[in-house]
């Protein structure tokens, strides 16, 4: 357990990284083809349907080869 929290740290930190120095590099999360963005006068709707099934993938394949020992 100790060593999956130690790695979640890890990334947590990154992504923050990331985010706070390169913010350009993740642009395209949210506005990829399947995402879906619906704008009216009263509101708007955003689903990010393509983008979160590319989340689950590579959190999928990370925790994956992490599992592996």
């Amino acid at each position: 357990m100790g060593k999956g929290m130690l790695m979640l740290g890890f990334l947590l930190v990154a992504a923050g990284l990331v985010v706070l120095y390169a913010p350009g590099l993740l642009s395209w999360f949210g506005k990829l083809p399947g995402d879906i963005r619906v704008e009216s006068g009263n509101g708007s709707l955003f689903i990010p349907f393509t983008s979160m099934a590319l989340v689950s993938l590579v959190a999928t394949i990370i925790l994956t080869l992490l599992g592996r020992d």
